[in-house]
């Protein structure tokens, strides 16, 4: 009998250790360009955990996501190019429209599959109750629900501060000097949620603030790297990324827990020393060039992805919901559409190829390149990045064509020599632009919209305060 038991027992262990869903991490930098890691050939700021991260896991070379904050966000989120589901660029405080929650984002899923789900950092996609991360799919929620600089004055005071929400309601003010604090606090509350959830699958979005201007490294990182304080603020992330691993290993959670680390977009290049870098890339944040758009991300799942490996598919944020949820035992609905694909078999090395025709780079609803496997073309002029010039060599009306294999900073326009790749890549370009480009598209879903909108806390007339600051 007690061998009968024992046999019982063994079967139900085995069942539940092959049904035991994976946890998933995800850590989505703002503003950090694709040569800031070392592990992407930074030199004069350190990230050892980060560089060790891509050690045991997999370097995305081609990984996408969109020129500026908040359409980047709604991408990862729900999947979809932000010219599908009408969110074009960036929302300030109390802006009216949002992520409409009809919209399933990837919380939303994988909490249908048993998920316990937390959002800690800058959401941006909303700021009215209906479009904070609570009401898309989140359990809870911590952070800053848009961009640092975009501080206010309340109306009893003359300093600036900025919100810090826990789930739907204002924790505190924070004060400029207070954010020193802000990749700690994110941090702890990480470790918080890991520990507290590591008994059922868990996903954590962890949007960090750092590295958007104006930086606030922490007092214990100040001056620590030879980058200035984007460099210091670089390395206190890299830390925060190394704790939260080794909490990870300390509870014996690596070898069931995917850690995808990435970024919004590429560096905010008019902020001068305050810029994080593209690196060998051309265009910065703002832009559709690879500087722009193009970003380092480093993927480890212990025992699932292949140690010390990279991979040039073409991948980008709109491919990571279809991921999870396929990985987590989901399978997402055909209608309505997404734009994003299950990229499982990129991820663990076991495909060379994207899941996709092809990667579209819109700026706000215009659809500006089209990339290929190593081709890209670019039908309208680009310019170079936010609050930058198009230069002269990409101002001619006819369609420019680079080869990122040879040429990854996009210097020789080779279109005349290949004629029938810019016939092919324009007939896509023309079929995308159809449905989500443009003024008159097929396929684009609505923005949320809050028919009474307002800031999160009363604050003085924007022209009030700039008047002030001005004296």
């Amino acid at each position: 009998m007690k061998y009968l038991v024992l046999f019982t027992y063994l079967v139900l262990s085995a069942s539940f250790v092959q049904a035991k869903k994976p946890n998933f991490i995800l850590i989505f930098m703002d503003d950090m360009g694709y040569g800031d890691l070392g592990c992407y050939g930074a030199t004069k700021q350190k990230t050892p955990h980060l560089d060790q991260m891509a050690k045991e896991g997999i370097k995305l070379t081609s990984f996408y996501a969109a020129p500026v904050c908040s359409v980047s966000r709604a991408q990862l989120l729900t999947g979809c190019y932000g010219a599908r589901i009408s969110v074009p660029g960036v929302y300030g405080p109390g802006s009216p429209q949002g992520l409409n929650p009809s919209e399933t984002t990837i919380a939303e899923h994988l909490k249908q599959l048993g998920y316990a789900t937390q959002c800690i950092g800058k959401w941006h996609v909303g700021d009215q109750a209906e479009f904070l991360p609570t009401k898309q799919g989140f359990d809870h929620y911590l952070g800053i629900p848009y961009s640092n600089d975009m501080q206010g004055k309340p109306l009893d005071s003359e300093e600036r501060v900025v919100p810090l929400l826990r789930d739907d309601k204002i924790e505190r003010l924070l004060k400029d000097e207070d954010q020193r604090d802000i990749v700690e606090l994110y941090t702890q509350e990480a470790i918080q949620f890991i520990r507290a959830k590591k008994d059922q699958p868990f996903f954590l979005y962890l949007p960090h603030t750092a590295i958007h201007t104006p930086i606030y490294e922490s007092k214990k990182f100040s001056g620590k790297s030879q980058n200035g304080r984007v460099g210091d603020w670089i390395q206190e992330v890299d830390d925060s990324t190394g704790r939260i691993l080794a909490v990870l290993k300390e509870l014996k959670l690596d070898e069931n827990t995917l850690v995808v680390f990435t970024s919004d977009n590429g560096p905010w290049e008019s902020q001068g020393r305050d810029a994080g870098s593209a690196g060998p890339l051309r265009g910065a944040k703002g832009s559709t060039w690879e500087g722009g758009i193009r970003v380092p991300t480093i993927a480890r799942w212990t025992g699932k992805i292949s140690a010390g490996t990279s991979n040039d598919a073409v991948l980008g944020t709109i491919d990571l919901l279809p991921t999870l949820v396929s990985l987590a035992g989901g399978k997402v609905a055909e209608q309505p559409l997404i734009d994003g694909r299950d990229a499982s078999a990129q991820f663990m090395g076991k495909s060379t190829e994207s899941p996709r025709v092809a990667h579209y780079g819109f700026l706000q609803y215009q659809l500006q390149t089209v990339r290929q496997g190593p081709w890209k073309l670019a039908i309208t002029p680009q310019n170079e990045a936010m609050s930058r010039p198009v230069k002269d060599d990409a101002k001619g009306p006819e369609p420019r064509l680079y080869h990122l294999g040879k040429d990854i900073g996009e210097t020789t326009n080779v279109a005349v020599a290949n004629p029938e790749v810019v016939a092919q890549l324009r007939a896509l370009a023309e079929k995308m632009n159809a449905e989500i480009g443009g003024s008159h598209p097929t396929a684009r879903r609505p923005a949320g919209k809050a028919p009474d909108a307002k800031t999160l806390y009363p604050m003085q007339p924007r022209r009030k305060a700039a008047a002030a600051k001005k004296k």
